[in-house]
């Protein structure tokens, strides 16, 4: 089977057409056309379907799909050990990220990691705990950095982070010790990331905590930006707005709640190197742009 094929394949599913795929590969839209009917063919079912709007996979592809990623990581590592064997460190990673981590830790680990293995390509796609837990089911990231979920595979812990309240300026527990958790309740809530299984949604739940959100947001600092209007009171861990600037007060929690940020992915043992690499780097430098 033609790996070429397979890999213009994945990438008009994740560009959402031929036209976005073919910029991706640098071929023609009519040229990724070709190569995912001839592995189509060979499959002997359809893995797709076009529409009007763009592309869908299919019943039988929501079944191909997870394998065929699986097909590439085993030629991506087949290289990366061949590499080795000639005493070359090379591959390519993709990691789900938490968006905290992407934006405040990673960035200076990162540089120290390329400069030590520079041919090694790490890329990163940040999204919360639900989208990142089905990648790794469906191989699309080889690891991911986020908080510990029941997931069938290892878990390395990396740091401990404090949740905090996020208040307006002019709130009146601005300037208190703590924020009562029972008090998100009574508050105009701002939802960061609704229904991605996030830390606020189970600490909410874990203190029997209903909120009617009276807005809510898929980018966190948006949800920030609206905290500082004066639009509500919201929740997130410290580590987000390390380096941001504003006029947010975060104030810890009453009672305290703290969450593990780590590494999770299907097997360290059975990884490619380049990944075995990436953690065993991340380990080291856990205290790396803290």
């Amino acid at each position: 089977m033609d790996t070429e094929k397979c890999r213009l394949l994945l990438q008009a599913v994740e560009a959402g057409s031929f036209s976005a795929a073919a910029e991706v590969g640098h071929y023609t839209p009519s040229g990724v056309m070709r190569a995912v009917n001839a592995l189509e063919n060979e499959l002997g079912c359809h893995v797709i379907a076009r529409s009007a709007q763009g592309i869908v996979v299919t019943k039988d592809g929501e079944r191909l799909l997870p394998i065929l990623r699986r097909f590439l990581q085993c030629e991506e590592e087949m290289f990366q050990v061949s590499a080795q064997i000639r005493g070359l460190v090379t591959g390519n990673i993709t990691v789900g990220t938490y968006f905290s981590l992407a934006a405040n830790w990673l960035p200076p680990v990162l540089k120290a990691f390329r400069c030590q293995y520079p041919g090694i390509t790490v890329r990163l796609e940040e999204c919360a705990n639900h989208d990142m837990y089905a990648g790794l089911a469906e191989r699309r990231f080889d690891c991911c950095l986020t908080t510990r979920r029941p997931f069938h595979g290892d878990w390395i812990p990396l740091m401990r982070d404090e949740m905090l309240a996020w208040l307006p300026p002019d709130h009146p527990l601005a300037n208190a010790a703590s924020f009562p958790v029972k008090r998100f309740a009574e508050e105009s809530f701002i939802q960061p990331l609704p229904g991605q299984d996030t830390d606020v949604e189970r600490i909410l739940t874990s203190e029997g905590i209903t909120c009617q959100p009276a807005y809510s947001s898929v980018d966190n600092y948006t949800t920030y930006r609206l905290v500082e209007a004066g639009l509500g009171v919201s929740m997130n861990n410290r580590l987000m707005t390390a380096s941001w600037n504003g006029r947010v007060v975060t104030v810890p929690l009453d009672p305290p709640h703290f969450i593990e940020l780590g590494i999770v992915l299907p097997s360290v043992k059975n990884a490619p190197p380049a990944v075995q690499r990436f953690i065993r780097f991340l380990q080291e430098n856990r205290e790396t742009g803290i």
